[in-house]
């Protein structure tokens, strides 16, 4: 059975998912892996659309309408006394240099913004904020215009790098999340009268999560909000497990 019929039966078949027990240790990886891209697909879509359209929008802002302000030892400073404000191109820009504003205060306000506050950077997508310190950012607008035009002209080397590094912390946290279902495995195959060592658990466990790993991502290409959306994901992962682990026959190792 090739790997993507493996993942449209594991939607709902427990029984298969106990004869995959008997395969590779390396085609069970490869499915962990796929599974990880899969999840991954619609952040890193998200992730990339934010980020250049972001960096599209303050490029015009910097240019167009942000009054003057500079960046120096890692504080913002301008000669206004309260936060500018502007839309450009779906995003709201934020400048504050009297700190007032925090990143809460910002996603709070606008679902897709950009912000340029007394101590950092903050990028907002899908109502989440992301930060970064002005470490690696000084001067005034004209330098941080420059600054923009020179990280656009390396980003398509840039995101591929920072997305598939990304994505292997994805595919890390999968592994972990099969190795963890494979420990509640061993309570599982005691309770059920199975003698499956842990190296079969294992497999079984890698399928498990395909379920609550294809609801998430399509919630997240739809950019729908779950509610206790970790605790759904384990338990339904667990039952699975469960289920899968009680149509295996005894394996022994």
């Amino acid at each position: 059975m090739n790997v993507f019929k493996q993942l449209w039966v594991s939607l709902y078949s427990p029984k298969d998912i106990a004869s995959f027990q008997n395969q590779g240790i390396g085609k069970t990886i490869l499915y962990v892996f796929l599974l990880s891209l899969i999840f991954f697909l619609p952040s890193a879509f998200y992730l990339g659309t934010m980020i250049t359209n972001g960096l599209n929008a303050i490029e015009e802002t910097v240019s167009e309408d942000l009054p003057d302000f500079e960046i120096k030892n890692g504080t913002l400073t301008t000669d206004s006394n309260e936060p500018f404000v502007v839309k450009k191109n779906g995003y709201q820009i934020f400048l504050d240099g009297t700190g007032s504003l925090t990143p809460e205060d910002v996603s709070a306000k606008s679902d897709e913004a950009v912000a340029l506050l007394k101590s950092e950077l903050v990028f907002v997508s899908n109502g989440h904020a992301q930060t970064s310190p002005y470490s690696l950012l000084e001067g005034n607008n004209e330098d941080l215009f420059e600054w923009i035009n020179s990280v656009e002209s390396v980003l398509p080397i840039i995101l591929p790098l920072l997305l598939f590094i990304l994505y292997l912390f994805t595919a890390a946290g999968s592994f972990l999340k099969v190795t963890i279902l494979a420990a509640f495995g061993t309570i599982f195959r005691s309770t059920l009268g199975r003698s499956i060592s842990y190296r079969y658990l294992w497999r079984i466990a890698a399928y498990s999560i395909t379920l609550s790993t294809i609801f998430f991502t399509i919630m997240e290409a739809f950019q729908a909000t779950v509610p206790f959306a970790s605790f759904i994901s384990w338990f339904v992962s667990l039952i699975i497990l469960h289920l899968s682990i009680k149509e295996s026959a005894h394996t022994l190792d």
